[in-house]
This record gives structure tokens, sequence and C-alpha cells, in this order.
């Protein structure tokens, strides 16, 4: 989905789109349409005064009209500013409301797509299409539908006193009123193809944006900035081109549409003044309807910069409905209305099951295992042989593609996915806390949590005498990602976390690997704690913390290569064994190295 076509629709087809999320705010639209009329028809009013003018006082030297003409057009003019004021605010309401219920929508389908659609985006492209896309949108749609009705008005009233005063010279200005808007088909095409390389440039320096934020202690040690600065130039430089590939691209028209306009001026004052010298038409008339002409082209000779907005708006609403006519898993089965899973009573098996996040390689192969209530069973092997994949198809994270897992003999895809992952508590290698307090951090995990609820789970994680030493306690707030906390400090929020939600079956991936000696020793005493009666899936990176496991399962390069219990597979000397072997020596090594 991240590199989809972006479909090249008309403009038409563009406001049926948005239209959606302009009708609950259509009476107030339709006010603000209702305001550009006297915005755009009072522009007829300076340019028809020139007629009576030009004829009562200049030729006929009449003195009456000098008397009261001049009050009569500032007072249109300021009408015409309360109702330029009174449209900007309306129009704006219209065009905040759509911006506001575009990214709720987005936001709404952000939450649920799929977790392959997050491994497929990087975050500058998740924050370009879901944040900034929404505004590009909608102000651009509705603050150029704004303008544009102005002009349409204006342009109406204005063809109305060209009419007036002649229509042999209408029918010249019209034409050339025609010639004016071919050039904008031609670069219409070049327009969106541009913008749709500019958007993906733009979330990939958005992207370097936030791993430089990120990673900016990485940066630092490793002596990486002139590699991100390298970055960021290639980046910077793409956009520059692009940005200057559009301009040369589009901006021919304002000169070409200034062209245009001189011409149908040209040809106006030429055929004009045979009419004036023929009497068909007064001097008055000619000075008036050449007004309202330089009026009516004025704006249309630079409708291309607007052209241009409007292209873009046009953009990111086709990647918007990419968007919203994607379906992932977890909204397709909402409408199912499947039935929810109520614990677990017997087990949970694999069966056969095989996995690949794309065709070209399968991560997992047939895998069939079968865990009882209440018992752990732990996955060991080397690095990327599938241990987190086959837990994270337990709360299908992801989908996989053959074969079933079950809980008491049935298909979990039988039940509704939230039911299925609110039985689960998982506890990641490196878990995401929120920039929030240490209490909303833990509560998440149970909507409307008690004090004892939150007390015992504190408790349980050894949490204890880590808040009591806080001087806001559980509410201190502890950062983006949890910034100001420690490995363990954030490891044992977690725990409190998954404690909190007191789900039967509970998932932790290499929850102390990243821990020091001491670290680990606090935060496996809370592990030890929420694995009490829980049926319990470990990925462990230390051998020795999973010899009382009811089952160990050795993975290998996607498939199991051997399980049973500890001891069982010591004795059988096996590929566990010798795993087993080669850390304890490393173990022994390591303390015989802290010793000295």
């Amino acid at each position: 989905m991240a590199n989809e076509k972006i479909d090249n629709i008309s403009l038409i087809d563009t406001y049926k789109r948005i239209y959606p999320y302009i009708k609950p705010y259509l009476f107030t639209a339709a006010i603000g349409v209702l305001l550009t009329v006297p915005v755009g028809a009072l522009d007829a009013v300076v340019a028809y005064f020139l007629k009576p003018f030009m004829d009562d006082v200049l030729v006929n030297k009449e003195e009456n009209f000098t008397s009261y003409v001049p009050f009569i057009i500032i007072g249109f003019t300021l009408v015409q500013g309360i109702f330029i004021y009174l449209s900007a605010i309306v129009n704006g309401y219209v065009g905040n409301k759509v911006t506001l219920d575009l990214r709720r929508d987005l936001y709404n389908k952000l939450i649920y797509m799929d977790s392959a659609y997050f491994k497929e985006n990087n975050s500058g492209n998740i924050i370009y299409r879901y944040y900034n896309d929404a505004d590009l949108a909608s102000s651009g749609l509705v603050n150029n539908l704004k303008l544009g009705l102005t002009r349409l008005f204006s342009s109406v009233s204005l063809i109305g006193v060209l009419l007036y005063n002649s229509w042999q010279l209408s029918i010249i200005a019209v034409g050339v009123l025609v010639v004016l808007f071919l050039p904008l088909r031609i670069v219409r095409k070049t327009i969106k193809k541009i913008m749709n390389k500019t958007y993906t440039e733009s979330a990939a320096m958005l992207s370097l944006y936030n791993e430089t934020s990120s990673g900016e202690n990485v940066i630092k040690c490793y002596n990486l900035q002139k590699h991100m600065q390298d970055n960021f130039e290639n980046g910077a430089s793409q956009l520059f081109s692009l940005g200057m590939r559009l301009i040369r691209n589009t901006n021919w028209l304002s000169p070409t549409m200034h062209l245009v306009a001189a011409c149908g001026v040209a040809i106006v004052i030429a055929f004009g003044g045979k009419l004036i010298i023929n009497h068909t038409i007064t001097s008055g008339e000619f000075v008036s309807f050449i007004a309202s002409l330089i009026m009516l082209y004025t704006p249309l000779k630079s409708i291309g910069n607007n052209f241009i907005e409007l292209q873009k708006s046009s953009v990111a609403l086709s990647r918007i409905y990419e968007i919203f006519n994607y379906t992932p898993v977890e909204q397709a089965e909402k409408a199912l209305n499947k039935p929810e899973l109520k614990g677990i009573s017997e087990s949970i098996e694999f069966r056969n099951v095989s996995f690949s996040y794309n065709a070209s390689r399968k991560i997992l192969k047939n895998i069939s295992l079968r865990v009882n209530k209440s018992q752990t069973v732990a996955f060991v092997g080397n690095s990327g042989g599938g241990k987190s994949t086959i837990c994270s198809l337990i709360p299908r994270l992801y989908e996989w593609q053959e074969g079933d897992i079950l809980i008491d003999g049935r298909s979990i895809r039988d039940y509704s996915i939230s039911s299925l992952r609110e039985n689960i508590s998982y506890v990641f290698q490196d878990n995401f806390l929120f920039d929030d307090t240490i209490r909303n951090n833990i509560t998440m995990g149970k909507s409307g949590a008690t004090d004892e609820d939150i007390a015992l789970a504190i408790k349980n994680a050894c949490l204890e005498e880590f808040i009591a030493g806080l001087p806001e306690g559980l509410d201190t707030r502890i950062g983006e990602r949890g910034t100001l906390l420690s490995g363990g400090q954030k490891q044992r929020i977690a725990i409190a976390r998954a404690f909190i939600k007191n789900a039967p079956i509970v998932i932790l991936d290499e929850a102390t690997s990243a821990l020091d000696n001491k670290s680990e020793k606090v935060v496996q005493e809370a592990l030890d704690n929420l694995m009490k009666d829980r049926t319990v899936f470990v990925i462990a990176h230390r051998l020795t913390t999973i010899q009382n496991a009811d089952q160990i399962v050795v993975i290998n390069e996607g498939s199991i290569v051997e399980k049973g219990t500890h001891d069982e597979l010591i004795s059988h000397g096996g590929v566990y064994s010798s795993l087993y072997n080669t850390r304890l020596q490393n173990t022994e090594k390591d303390k015989a190295g802290t010793r000295q």
C-alpha cells in the first residue's frame, strides 16, 4: 500500500470525494457560498459606474454625478469588505472542521492497521499521510472552492456589464476567456506526477528527523553527524530538484495567460475603437467595458498558482482515499460479530502453522505444539529463528498462511480479535511507554482500575520502593518512551501494566535480555509473580531462567528441532544441551572476569 499509484481523478470527482465531509456542515457551507455572491458581484459596481462618469461628466460636463457616485462606490466597497470578512470566517470554520474530521477518521484507521503495514511504512510516511494530507486536502479544496465561487460570481457580474455595454465586444472577450483555460489541461498530469514524488521525499525527510531525534545517542557515540548530514543533503536536494521541476513545468502558465489576456484586451481596443467611431457604442460604454474586462482577466491571469494548490489537494485526497479503501483485518472482522473469547479452559495448540512476511521466504515451517492451561513453554534458539514470530501470531499481530492456532480446540480466528487480545498480556524486550505518568502507563492495561488494583500490580512488579522515592510518586511523568527511567524500571512498569490486565495468557519476549545482572534479578522476581497460575510463553536469552519450564522448544530456521523439559533435553545431548553448555561456560567466564 505504501507504493500504490495515485489515481488521476477529475476536479469534479475530487469534490465528490470531499463532499461527505462537507455534508455535515452543509448549511454553514451554503452560507459561506451565499456570502461569496456579493463579494464577487460587487466587483462590477465600479466598472459599471465608469460608463455614466465618462458620458455624463467627461463628455456632457454634468456636475450632479460627481456629488453622489463616489459615495456609492465607497459604500459598495465597504459592504463588499464586510462580506469578505464574514466569508473568511464561515469558510475557515468549514475548512477546519473538514480537516478535523479527516484527521479523526485517518487516525481511527491508523490504530487498526495491520502490524505488517507498520513494517512497510516508515514513520515519516505515516505522519505525512495521516496528518499533513488531511490539511492539504481540506484547506486547499475548501479555500479554492471559496475563491473559485467568488471569481465565478465576479465573472458572471462582470460579463453582465460587458454584455450591457457591447455584445459585439463581449463575444471577443468570452472567446479569449475560453482560451485562457486551455493551458491548465496541459500541466494537470505533470503536476500530479511531480507532487506524488514530492510527498514521498517529504515523508522520507520527516522520517530522517524522527531518526535524528530518537537515535541522538547513537549518532553522537558513533560520530555519525557527517553520515546524517549526507542523508539530509540527499533528501533536501531531491526536494529542491522536484520543487524546481514543478516551477519549470508550471510557471509558464502565468506569462502565457498574461499574453493571452493582453491579446484579448488589444483586440477589444482595436475593434472597440471602430465601434466608437461608428457610434455603435459611446466612449463611456467602451471605458466601462475595458474596466470590466481588465477586472475579469486580472484574477484569471494568476489562476495557475491556485490550480497548482488545487492539484496538491487533489493528490492528497487521492492518497487519503487509498487509506480509506484499505480494510485492515481487525476492522473487516468487526462487521462479522464473532463470539468473544472467555478465557482458556484446556490448551493452546499450533497445528502445522507456516508463516511468511512475503512470498520469498518462509519464516515458520509446519510448527506443531500444544501448551496446556497454566503451563509455561519456553522458546530458545539462535537469533532470527522465528521465536518472536511464533509468539506474535497468538494475538494475531500477523496472519499465518497455513495450518491453524487453536484455543480449547477452536481456531482463534473464530473469536473477535479484541476479545482474543484481552486475554493476553505481552511484555516485550523493549516495551513502549507513553509520555505520561507512571499511573497512566500502568492503568492502560485496565480501564477503571481501582487504587487496590494499582497497589497490587505495583507490589507484584517490585515497584514499591522505586515509586515511594519519587517526589510525585505515581503521578511522575516519565518522558517520551520512558526516557527518564532506567531499563529495569521501564520493564517493571510494563510488567505492572501486564499484571493489572490480569490476562490468563502471558507472553514474555526476552523481557530481561537487555538488563544488567542486578536489574535482571529484580525484574525476574516480578516476572515470576506475573507467571503464577497463567499460561505462559517465554522467549529466553538466558537459559538459566527457564529450567523450570514445563516445555522447552528449540527453534532453528523456522522449525522445531527439539522439545521437552530441561532435564530431558540435557540428557538427550542434542541442540539444547550444546546451547546450554556453551552459554553456561560463557556465564562462568563472565563471572570469573568480574571477580578478577
